[in-house]
């Protein structure tokens, strides 16, 4: 990695830890000393937990390959989503060991030992100074693999400039729109305008994204889950990212089942229909969006009658 060899990598590190101290690493800007122990709404102070890491092969095809994709699940989010399908995680801060350095370095070493196509930073958005931290031991030791960045989409600007030339994939979630909405389901009524505002940063640094053999090397892959009666606003969204480039790369997601606390929210409570997930599809495409994940079984069941 070339940041490590100009010592541009050890300059962002140090840049990362000082966020530390006052965090203001998301958009939350909690404003705690977090090498201090102290934790704001992620829960996470100074060191990462991993909640597990391994060959993942339940992601995008373009992501998994024929060794999976080399996930590391990381515990707290800086979100609070109210139909999260990974509350044991989430929700709980320490689930899992935590990882100084030399432990998150060598998770991803025995990920690139075991075959994997990229190593799948999953919810990185509150440990990115750890994260960094731990590249300098990677890359020293072999690491070579393609970065994704697997994130809720909340993220700062000013953080993700600190992964300029470090991260390879971006792949945020476009969750909902309307920041009522956003403020009801997942607890960030400033989740709509900061997610468009990272979204533009993490395109701008990798642009569109790049398929070689089968796998995607570079670029943004932009994730949309649709929920239940349009609150994802799959609309909005698709003109918006046209806007930001044609051939933005977006898989429109349909396995939305209530988990957490979605039962108490009114139209949560149930499994997405097929209707609703081909609405959001073709509203999708009536942006002018043209490449979709797994387009061809959308096609085929969207063409269908409901």
């Amino acid at each position: 990695m070339r940041l490590h060899e100009t010592g541009e990598l050890q300059k962002r590190i140090d840049d990362a830890l000082r966020a530390l101290r006052q965090c203001t690493l998301c958009p939350r800007e909690c404003g705690v000393d977090r090498t201090q122990g102290e934790t704001g709404f992620c829960g996470v102070g100074r060191r990462a937990h991993v909640a597990s890491f391994g060959p993942h092969f339940g992601e995008e095809d373009i992501l998994v390959g024929s060794g999976g994709s080399g996930a590391i699940f990381f515990s707290g989010c800086n979100l609070g989503c109210v139909f999260c399908q990974n509350e044991d995680i989430s929700r709980v801060p320490d689930a899992g060991p935590e990882a100084d350095p030399d432990g998150l370095a060598g998770a991803m070493l025995d990920l690139q030992r075991r075959g994997c196509a990229n190593i799948n930073l999953v919810t990185p958005s509150h440990v990115v100074p750890q994260i960094l931290e731990a590249l300098p031991v990677a890359v020293e030791h072999g690491l070579s693999l393609p970065i994704v960045y697997n994130c809720g989409g909340y993220d700062s600007v000013d953080t993700l400039a600190m992964l300029e030339g470090v991260v390879d994939i971006y792949m945020p979630d476009a969750k909902v729109w309307d920041s009522y909405i956003a403020a009801e389901l997942l607890r960030a009524s400033d989740y709509p305008e900061r997610t468009r505002a990272a979204i533009r940063e993490m395109y701008r640094q990798t642009g569109d994204l790049i398929i070689e053999q089968g796998l995607a090397a570079k670029g943004l892959l932009v994730r949309h889950l649709v929920l239940p009666e349009g609150r994802s606003g799959s609309e909005h969204w698709g003109k918006w990212l046209f806007e930001l480039s044609p051939d933005t790369w977006v898989n429109v997601m349909g396995q939305y089942h209530p988990c957490a606390q979605a039962m108490l929210f009114d139209g949560m409570d149930r499994l997405l229909t097929r209707k609703e997930l081909c609405e959001a599809f073709t509203a999708m495409q009536r942006s002018g969006l043209r490449r979709f994940d797994g387009k061809n079984r959308l096609f085929r069941l969207c063409s269908a009658p409901y």
